[in-house]
């Protein structure tokens, strides 16, 4: 059976697993962006990010398009193996409960 410490307690929250997948498949989201496909608040989106970023898990760059501001996120190397590792134990549980 699998150990409960060998999920990261940072992504296990339904929003920020999906920063971090939408974020895989993606190199860069801008703020926007991630808030169409979560389906999420600002304020619950910037918690979350704010959740990923002082684990270094997400890289922030703000820049200007023209005359407006964008934020845009990626993955940073680590967050990058913090979902892989989470990903694996993810599938581990689910090949230890199915028959």
């Amino acid at each position: 059976m699998i150990s409960p410490g060998e999920f990261n307690k940072v992504l296990d929250n339904r929003i920020r697993l999906g920063i971090a997948s939408a974020l895989m498949v993606n190199e860069t989201l801008d703020f926007a962006n991630l808030k169409e496909i979560l389906d999420t608040t600002d304020g619950n989106l910037n918690s979350h990010l704010k959740s990923l970023t002082d684990a270094e898990y997400v890289a922030v760059t703000k820049q200007f398009i023209g005359k407006k501001p964008n934020t845009s996120y990626r993955l940073t190397d680590l967050g990058t193996k913090a979902f892989l590792t989470h990903l694996e134990a993810l599938e581990r549980l689910i090949k230890s409960v199915k028959k």
